[in-house]
């Protein structure tokens, strides 16, 4: 696949994040047995378990500017983290992940913002395709809360577009979604493998 980040300038912050990783979101959707029409509840596990080693290197990197993007994951992680205890897997520890860079700028925090937030986004049609069929099961982290992925997206998109104006921001924000998609995807490909119950 192609990775570079280049990208001709859109005054819109959200349009140039669609268009730098809409070849990476395409990869990342046909890559994933969770989107199969016959996804199973391991499918939902396997998912599960790679969003968790995701996400948590991500909030813990995330967490540690004061400046910039500042919503807060954390109900995620334990929405995922009851999910697997209905299912009868215990969530993984801590992953290592990659090293995030430490002096990245706000725009670039924006970037991977937008991949962790758009991801509920999917999530919520994922639901509503698997709900029925996973029975008993909630599917906790696929519903989202209780307002749903709308309107806190909505606040996302106002504060992505008050938060990133310039050339060289639109640029560094589509740079860190790119890392964020590429993380997961690199994840994804190595993740294929049979997840042992407790």
């Amino acid at each position: 696949m192609n990775r570079s980040t280049d990208v001709a300038f859109e005054a819109d912050p959200l349009t140039a994040l669609r268009a730098a990783t809409a070849s990476r979101h395409a990869a990342l959707d046909a890559d994933l047995p969770i989107g199969a029409p016959d996804a199973s509840l391991h499918d939902y596990i396997a998912h599960l378990v790679l969003l968790r080693t995701w996400l948590v290197p991500l909030h813990a990197w995330l967490a540690g500017f004061a400046d910039g993007p500042q919503f807060n994951h954390a109900g995620r992680l334990a929405r995922i983290d009851a999910d697997l205890a209905d299912a009868g897997y215990a969530s993984p520890g801590t992953p290592d992940g990659d090293a995030w860079p430490v002096a990245a700028s706000p725009a670039y925090r924006w970037g991977v913002h937008y991949v962790i937030e758009g991801s509920q986004l999917g999530g919520a049609v994922l639901y509503e395709r698997l709900r029925e069929r996973l029975t008993p099961h909630r599917l906790r982290y696929l519903q989202g809360d209780d307002a749903g992925p709308g309107p806190r997206w909505r606040v996302f998109m106002q504060a992505l577009r008050a938060g990133v104006h310039t050339p060289a921001e639109v640029a560094d924000a589509c740079a860190g979604a790119c890392a964020a998609f590429d993380s997961i995807l690199d994840l994804s490909a190595g993740s294929r493998r049979a997840l042992p119950l407790v």
